[in-house]
């Protein structure tokens, strides 16, 4: 059902069985999976929304990036199946660095969070109150952020992640484990997450090893690096392929 208040704009293609509450703006380049409930007064365009999802009220998606470098490139905003957008929510489109802005499936972003330009949300993943994403900033699948964070530029937060209220993050984070704190350090791994998961105790066993080889040995890091490279799990490879691709350098315990 779409409210006689919406306004949708001619070139906007919504899928069958999907709600548009009052006084909601549907601008121009937008797409809306079936099954989809867009709530009153909010504004979307550039951006096409997969099914099922749920966008709560005043949300606003697909607006400019809030980038001084942006001159009006053509860019969007993608959120996949299932992911569901609370009040007051900012999800820009991105610039000509990237093209878009992708917020993945089965997601929640709570209520006043904000995600920038070019960011990668993969799924899973749980944003949560006022919480922050500067431009360019990866997250993957199953981290959880948790409220008042802020996330420096490009940074990259690894799965399975999760981040304390209030934390700021100006590094990038390695896969499995937690972290608090201003400027936010590690703290453990987060071993409630793996559980959740239903990660077998023998995996869970060599992350453990893993944590120790990287921050409880002697080693370096590229010589502990090289040492966990051993190990044919594939979880330890998660960690190991982060920590070589990371630009920004990783956040260690205090």
């Amino acid at each position: 059902m779409i409210h006689q208040t919406a306004v949708i704009n001619k070139d906007a293609v919504i899928e069958d069985n999907v709600e548009i509450g009052p006084y909601t703006v549907i601008g121009p380049e937008v797409s809306v999976g079936s099954g989809t409930k867009i709530h009153g007064q909010c504004v979307i365009e550039y951006a096409q929304i997969g099914t099922n999802c749920e966008i709560f009220n005043f949300s606003s998606i697909g607006k400019r990036p809030q980038d001084l470098k942006y001159q009006g490139e053509h860019t969007r905003v993608i959120v996949g199946d299932a992911t569901t957008v609370r009040e007051y929510v900012t999800l820009n489109r991105g610039t000509a660095a990237a093209g878009q802005t992708v917020v993945g499936k089965n997601c929640l972003l709570m209520a006043c969070a904000h995600i920038a330009h070019d960011c990668i949300i993969k799924d899973n993943v749980i944003i949560g109150y006022s919480t922050g994403l500067a431009g360019h900033v990866e997250v993957d699948d199953g981290a959880i952020l948790s409220s008042s964070i802020g996330v420096h530029q490009f940074c990259k937060i690894g799965k399975s992640v999760m981040i304390g209220a209030g934390s700021m993050i100006n590094m990038d984070v390695i896969p499995y484990v937690t972290l608090q704190g201003d400027r936010a350090v590690v703290v453990g791994l987060n071993l409630i997450g793996l559980k959740r998961k239903k990660v077998k105790l023998s995996e869970i066993e060599d992350i453990k090893s893993a944590y120790k080889v990287l921050f409880m040995s002697k080693l370096s890091l590229e010589d502990a690096v090289a040492k966990l490279e051993e190990s044919t799990s594939s979880y330890v490879k998660d960690i190991t392929t982060f920590i070589k691709n990371s630009q920004r350098g990783i956040t260690r315990p205090k």
